[in-house]
């Protein structure tokens, strides 16, 4: 059955954890749904993976919507969250709700994600109030990369830890349905999880989250510009990846692809008469 929100809050209600990951494209999407597979999240992450770009800030509307409408038409049960790109929601509450609208209405998704805590309350309150589910997201914020000085961990002070749990309990309060934690300390996540009704979906920030979030590319192997601490690699796929098209680059120089049962035919006297 397709995860909605009503669903995604029962399993943690139930104890369950939640699982997402990334997603870009239809075929991943159609993989990923098959493997059942709580949420996809269309991240604006597609700037580093997909797109080659050193961060997500150049990521635009048009690029989540391309990429969001592909993995929605791939997704079945699984719930579609596309990212907010950067300054689609940040200029103003008006901004965030009609950009939001159009990533709703032109991918067919099912929510979606963007940066902050309280700074951005009221354009989540208003979001919501649209008829649009938000999952909110704290700690290392990636669209703030510049401002925090690099990808940082989060919330490792009193002072600093403080703010994030007001920042839980403010993303809660405007009506996110669930909130991703990236990058803050194991233990304050798990007391953010303990303190909050909605669902907290973690990466690097240990197993006490209510569920866990990790690139697609990352937890296969696939993406080696940078590998963060809090990546496992379930399956080394870019290796496989590399020696395939080797295998492939090789036999066709050598001429052994493609074969004979790769091939359409025609009637020899066909070909005879158009000597």
């Amino acid at each position: 059955m397709k995860k909605t929100v009503t669903s995604l809050l029962q399993m943690k209600q139930k104890g369950e954890k939640i699982s997402m990951l990334t997603c870009y494209d239809y075929s991943t999407a159609k993989l990923m749904d098959a493997a059942d597979i709580d949420m996809l999240l269309v991240g604006d992450s597609l700037g580093n993976t997909m797109l080659g770009y050193s961060d997500t800030l150049a990521v635009t509307m048009e690029d989540m919507i391309h990429h969001g409408a592909a993995v929605v038409r791939g997704a079945g049960n699984c719930h579609v969250v596309i990212d907010m790109p950067f300054m689609s929601y940040q200029p103003s509450v008006y901004d965030a709700v009609v950009n939001a609208g159009r990533l709703i209405k032109e991918t067919g998704g099912n929510s979606v994600k963007l940066e902050g805590g309280a700074a951005v309350k009221e354009h989540i309150k208003a979001i919501v109030d649209a008829g649009i589910p938000v999952v909110a997201h704290i700690g290392m914020t990636p669209q703030s990369v510049n401002a925090f000085g690099g990808f940082k961990v989060q919330g490792k002070s009193e002072e600093a830890a403080a703010k994030i749990l007001q920042d839980a309990y403010d993303v809660q309060e405007a009506g996110a349905f669930a909130v991703v934690l990236e990058c803050v300390p194991a233990k304050l996540a798990a007391l953010i999880s303990e303190k909050l009704t909605i669902p907290t979906i973690g990466i690097g920030a240990g197993e006490g989250c209510d569920g866990q979030v990790l690139v697609f590319q990352d937890m296969l192997g696939m993406f080696s510009d940078y590998v963060p601490k809090f990546v496992k690699h379930f399956a080394d796929c870019g290796q496989i990846m590399i020696q395939a098209f080797k295998d492939f680059d090789a036999e066709v120089k050598a001429g052994s692809f493609p074969e004979e049962k790769h091939c359409f035919k025609i009637d020899d006297e066909v070909i005879k008469k158009l000597y």
